[in-house]
């Protein structure tokens, strides 16, 4: 079994492309212990001297898809793939802001999510304190960005650049061999290509 965390953040295409092979491999079995976990890019924009966001109500609706995944997660985990998913989906292909009660409502509306105890669950706030504690942890391993691996205490950025095709295996595959990257080649501090394969 592989174990690792993963964090996400939906306005990342980056974040986007690996949340979905991710997904696509767990349905199809994939023998992964996985935690995601939320990590707002808007604590790095935050100005100087502002409250970090998960604690400013201004920044909510910044944070508001982020934390209806935080209360799916934790409490109706039996649909956290299926609305993972279709958030990831609504944001890059259907230009869907997620930036409000409805607008991330009509997303989930099909996923099978209760709603109800979701928002409930948002308007107490303990989701934007579970970012809070995400944010800190991740800062430990000096993340900045999203989606950044940590396996075995060891925390590495990862820009991964196309989606899944209609062969889970392939998306087994693409986990696996960063994982077993990641956790076998810690010499390794820097890959990238020059440029983007067309």
């Amino acid at each position: 079994m592989l174990k690792f965390q993963l964090s996400y953040d939906y306005r990342c295409p980056f974040a986007k492309n690996l949340h979905l092979h991710l997904v696509a491999a767990l349905r199809a079995g994939a023998d992964f212990d996985v935690n995601f976990v939320p990590w707002t890019m808007s604590q790095g924009y935050k100005a100087d001297g502002a409250p970090d966001v998960w604690d400013d109500p201004t920044r909510d609706e910044e944070l508001l898809a982020l934390a209806a995944s935080i209360s799916i997660r934790d409490f109706q985990p039996e649909f956290f793939l299926d609305a993972h998913e279709a958030l990831f989906r609504a944001r890059h292909e259907g230009a869907v802001r997620l930036v409000t009660v409805e607008e991330i409502s009509d997303v989930l509306s099909l996923t099978g999510v209760d709603l109800v105890p979701v928002w409930a669950d948002v308007e107490s706030r303990r989701p934007h304190q579970v970012i809070g504690e995400s944010f800190r942890e991740f800062d430990r391993y000096e993340a900045f960005g999203v989606p950044t691996f940590v396996v075995d205490g060891d925390a590495t950025f990862v820009r991964y650049m196309t989606t899944p095709n209609d062969h889970p295996e392939e998306s087994i595959a693409v986990i696996e061999s960063l994982v077993n990257l990641i956790a076998n080649e810690s010499a390794l501090n820097e890959f990238k290509h020059t440029k983007v394969a067309m």
